[in-house]
Formats: C-alpha cells, structure tokens, sequence
C-alpha cells in the first residue's frame, strides 16, 4: 500500500510541475522549474540605490554576473543583474532591506561550487557575494567550537587551526564556503564518523526576508528553549535568509590516523564489506567507494597507480592501539567480501595525496571523455539497501550506454554518479536525464533520499513531493511565513505555485 500511495503521490507531481526545455550555448536539459516573474521595475529602482550605497563593491559587468550565475552542473546559466559584496551582517541586512521594499530577488552566494543550480537567478536580482566576510571571529578550544563569517573556506579555517590542535571535519570536494556549506547542509569524506553540517553547526546568524537579523542559539552543547531555528536555516539553501555568522563545532586533531586503500573483484563485495564495517559498530572516520572507471581517472589524473577494481578507502583515528584494532578488524571483513590486499598509506603526505585523489574525482572524471560535459547528482539511502541501489545503477548506466563512474561516502549511504556528457547529441542528453530520474526514484523507493548532501536548488525539485508528500505543504507554509514576496533565492527548492 505504501508503495502504491508514492506511485500514486508522483503521477501527481508530474502532472502538477511543468517539465521545460532549458538551453544554452552550453546544454540542453529538463528541468521541472518553477516560474518565477521578474519584477523590472522594482529591480530598475533598486539597482541605482544599492550602486550608490555600495560603489565600487557593486558589480554589473556581464562576466562577474554570468560568473554568479555559474553552476558545475549542465543546468542553464541564469545571472543576476548585479553583484554586491558585503562586509559585515549590517550591510546584508541593507541590501535586503532595500531588496525587500521592491521585491527584488536575493541571491547567496559562497563560491559558486553547488551542484543544483542554487545560484541560478531565474526571476534577476542581486547576488550577495560573502567572499569579503572571511574572518574567523573567535576561537573556544576549551568548548571546542568555532565562530566564522560565512566566506571563511573549510581549508581556510583549517589553515588557521593549525597551531591549536584542533581541526574542522566536514570536507566537501570543492573548498567550499562555511555559510553556502551550511545552506546546502553539506558532508563530505568525514561524516561517517563526525557527521554532517546539520550536526555541526552549534548556532547561526542570519539575515531574514524583511531584512530583520536573527541569531539562533546559543553556544550550550544543548537546549530545550524553543524551535530549533538553527537546523530550520540549515539546508535552507538560501530560500528562508542570508547566514552571516556561523558558531562550528572542531575537534581535537587525532593522536594516530592510519589508511589506505582495499581492491574487490565487485562492486558488490566493496558494498558489503562497507555495511558489515558500519553494522559491526567499528568507528571507522572515512570509508569511500570508487569503481573501476573512477579508479582509472583517479590513476591518470592524480598518478596513483591503484588496481583498476572497485576500490575502499578508509581511515581511522583515534590512539595508536585502537587505530592498529581497527585496521585489522577491517581487513578480516574485507577478506570475508572478497577483498584484496590492504594497501597501507602509513606516512602523512601520502594519506594526503589519496585523499586529494578522492576529492578531486569531479576534474579527473573529465579526463576519461574530454569535451564531454560533467553532470554528477547524488542519492543516499539507508546502508542495508546500498549495495542493492549500487548495483542497480551500475547495470541501469550499462543498458543506457552512459560513461559514468560512481564514487560515494558509502559509510552513511551516500553515493555520487558523474555522467560525461556529449551535450551536442540530443539522444545521450536524453538518455542520461532518463537515467537521473530511475536513479532519484530508485533511492526514494527504497526509502532513501533524492540528495545526500548536493541539495535540492533547481534540478531535485521535482522528487520533493514524491519523498516528502503532506511534508512539503508544511515546508510551503513556512516558506510564505517567513519570506512572504518570495525574494529569497526564489525558484530553489520549493515550488510555491
């Protein structure tokens, strides 16, 4: 009956959502998109008032608007018609307040790494660009936690942690900003041990739709005291206010890590030796899928020179005996899954260089097909089903004749497909948008979700109601509560026609 109530629950949202051709001189893809009416004369009179107010750091030139548009995905560019870049909360309050008094669009903007189309301006306005709010504001080591503004990069706080002993765990690939990490809710190699941003991030400042500032929380470990306004802004993706403060938990930099790298004759096994690892209850920090493909990208982009198999990288931290368990805990499970030998990285500079290999599978995924365009999404679902869900996709990507390797922190279920696209060839395009769709639904009907970390913005609108259904009225409702004109990142997430 269950699956029956979502078949039933998605006719309807095809129905409802209005599925459109998208082109550029770039790409040509599907989208459900949700119209959003560009307010000209309300941007006409803004745009002066914010130029004068703002100066020289408000930008119109076409290459700076089109790069705040810039999405690493195949959706459209969609850019602003200016640039503002703040300094401080009180200045993104201005520019909202002055937004909000002629429903002018507002759009967040870290460094333009999302995968969604999150910065994507399709009604115009203006892109707040937070990169000039860089400052790590206080250190607590005794609390171990953190205050940021929201343009401060994971590897830019981690340079300044350095000295302390202490270091920040959530490590997307790209170097992210903290604030647009936040409203993506993102994770990373990490999570299986020390979560995502949900769980990261102690207390916010934001900026709401009238232009009001709202903190959060407070830095207690813990609180009962009213709604959790911080996991509300969270994931948020910009559409409920602008985080322009960010209090993060750290952690003490361990006393041992130890990793390395383990070859299986199938995907499968990798898959299972990950969910028995999981299940045994070892506190493994990363344990990471790559396929044979992903395998031959990592080789020649990053010189590894790894057997081209499914491959697990894992690490482990903690003291130098528990580390030493662990590892050899693992390698019993491996070998009861048909894995190979454990390939030790034991000095730091080369975990270090496996670990830039994995995050830097998007630019070395490009090299297997160049010229191709690069389109990765990603679904997570519950580790008693991902090697079921791993597989599928692997022999759906086979019968749709796609070249994409997959590569996923498959320790909290979490995968990711890269499809190299030819997106002058109409067919392949079609194939591969077919193919995105069975892959959301496959990890939704297997109670899983359509977006582990990626986020929603433009291209996973369509699989909302299908995963949430009566949950996304009540996402629609807070939404025209708190941002009742609409200007904050209209068109993302949720479609409120």
């Amino acid at each position: 009956m269950k699956s029956l109530a979502r078949k039933q629950r998605f006719d309807t949202v095809r129905a409802r959502h209005q599925i459109v051709l998208e082109k550029s001189n770039h790409m040509t893809v599907q989208v459900a998109v949700e119209p959003v009416a560009r307010n000209d004369a309300g941007i006409r009179v803004a745009l002066p008032i914010l130029a004068q107010r703002f100066g020289e750091r408000f930008q119109q030139s076409e290459a700076l608007r089109r790069q705040h548009g810039h999405n690493t995905t195949w959706l459209a560019n969609q850019a602003p018609d200016a640039v503002v870049f703040p300094e401080s909360t009180a200045e993104v309050a201005e520019i909202v307040r002055i937004c909000a008094d002629h429903r002018v669009p507002v759009i967040p903007f870290g460094v333009g790494s999302s995968l969604e189309g999150h910065v994507n301006a399709p009604g115009g306005g203006i892109s707040i660009d937070t990169s000039r709010m860089n400052q790590v504001v206080a250190v607590h080591a005794e609390d171990l936690d953190v205050v940021v503004q929201p343009g401060v990069t994971r590897k830019q706080l981690n340079d300044y942690l350095r000295d302390t002993g202490l270091f920040f765990p959530i490590d997307p690939g790209a170097d992210a900003t903290l604030g647009g990490m936040a409203a993506t809710r993102a994770s990373g190699t990490n999570a299986v041990r020390y979560g995502t941003m949900r769980e990261n991030v102690i207390n916010l400042t934001a900026v709401m739709a009238d232009g009001s500032i709202v903190k959060t929380g407070s830095r207690a470990k813990k609180s009962s005291a009213g709604y959790d306004l911080t996991r509300l802004i969270v994931g948020s993706e910009g559409t409920l206010g602008v985080i322009t403060e960010l209090t993060v938990r750290v952690h003490g930099i361990p006393e041992a890590i130890a990793g390395g790298v383990c070859p299986f004759e199938t995907i499968e096994g990798a898959c299972n030796a990950t969910i028995l690892t999981i299940q045994t209850g070892l506190p493994v920090a990363r344990i990471e899928l790559l396929d044979a493909l992903q395998v031959k990208a990592c080789n020649a982009y990053s010189k590894l020179g790894l057997a081209e198999k499914p491959t697990l990288f894992v690490e482990f931290h903690g003291t130098a005996e528990s580390v030493k368990e662990q590892s050899e805990r693992f390698g019993e499970i491996a070998r009861e899954c048909g894995g190979g030998d454990f390939v030790w990285a034991t000095k730091p500079e080369e975990r270090s260089k496996l670990w830039q290999a994995r995050h830097d599978v998007y630019w070395s995924a490009l090299g297997l097909r160049p010229g191709a365009r690069a389109a990765a999404t990603d679904v997570c679902v519950p580790i008693s089903r991902l090697a079921e869900c791993v597989t599928e996709t692997v022999a759906d990507l086979a019968a749709s004749g796609l070249v994409a390797p997959i590569v996923g922190h498959v320790g909290d279920g979490n995968f990711h497909v890269t499809m190299l696209v030819d997106m002058e060839d109409a067919d392949e395009v079609e194939r591969s948008e077919a193919f995105v769709g069975r892959l959301n639904m496959r990890a939704i009907g297997m109670e899983g979700t359509c977006t582990g970390e990626h986020g929603v913005g433009q291209g996973k609108m369509k699989y909302l109601e299908y995963e949430h259904g009566a949950g996304l009225a009540v996402m629609r409702t807070i939404k025209r509560a708190l941002d009742p004109q609409n200007i904050m990142n209209p068109g993302k997430v949720i479609a409120l026609v």
